[in-house]
C-alpha cells in the first residue's frame, strides 16, 4: 500500500485515508477487541460493506491513516467528521486497530497531530467525541490531550448483555497550545 506523508509526527503520520485498505479495516471490525470500544461489536461488517462504508464516509479533507514512520505499517485511523464550517465544529473519531501498538502512546500521537491540524489549518473552534464509560484507556487518553468532560447519556449503548453511559467530551482551540506536526513549513 502506499501511504503519503501529510501530518508528520514522532513515530507515526497520518496519511490519507485509501480504500485500498478496506480488508484490515474489515479485519479490525469483525475483531470484539477493537469494537467492544466503539460501540460496533453488534455489526457484522463484510468486506463490500467496510468498502461501502469507507466510500460513502470519505472525507477528503480530515480522515487519516494511521502509519508507523519505521516500518510505513497501518496500525489505525483518525479523523475529524461532521466538520461544521459556520460553527466551526468537528466530531474526532480514532481507533487503534492493530493491537500490537494499543497502550504505547500511538493513539495519543495521533489525536494530537489531529488536533494541531484541525485548529491550526482548519480553523477549527471546538472539537467533541463521545466514548464509551467502560473504555478508561481511551478517557486517560483523552484527558491528557486536553479534552474536558462536557456530560454524560446514561445508559446508552449496548454491549455483550448491559447498557453503558455514553461520556461527551470537547476541547476548545484556545486550550491547544502545543505544535505537533513535525513536517510544518511554518513555524
Amino acid at each position: 500500500m502506499k501511504y503519503f506523508k501529510k501530518l508528520v509526527g514522532d513515530r507515526i503520520y497520518l496519511s490519507p485515508r485509501n480504500c485500498e485498505d478496506v480488508e484490515k479495516f474489515t479485519e479490525w471490525m469483525n475483531d470484539f477487541e477493537v469494537t467492544d470500544y466503539t460501540g460496533r461489536s453488534g455489526m457484522l461488517m463484510s468486506l463490500e460493506g467496510e468498502r461501502r462504508y469507507l466510500e460513502e464516509n470519505y472525507n477528503p479533507e480530515a480522515n487519516f491513516s494511521i502509519v508507523t514512520i519505521e516500518q510505513d505499517r497501518l496500525i489505525g485511523t483518525v479523523g475529524l467528521e461532521r466538520i461544521n464550517r459556520i460553527h466551526r465544529t468537528a466530531t474526532l473519531g480514532i481507533f487503534i486497530g492493530d493491537k500490537e501498538f494499543l497502550s504505547k502512546g500511538y493513539g495519543t500521537e495521533s489525536i494530537r497531530l489531529i488536533l494541531d491540524y484541525g485548529f491550526n489549518y482548519m480553523n477549527l473552534h471546538n472539537i467533541k467525541l463521545d466514548l464509551l464509560s467502560f473504555n478508561e484507556r481511551a478517557l486517560k487518553c483523552y484527558k491528557k490531550c486536553g479534552f474536558k468532560e462536557a456530560g454524560k447519556i446514561r445508559e446508552n449503548i449496548f454491549i455483550n448483555g448491559k447498557y453503558y453511559d455514553t461520556i461527551s467530551m470537547d476541547i476548545l482551540d484556545s486550550e491547544f497550545k502545543e505544535s505537533f506536526i513535525r513536517n510544518k513549513n511554518i513555524q
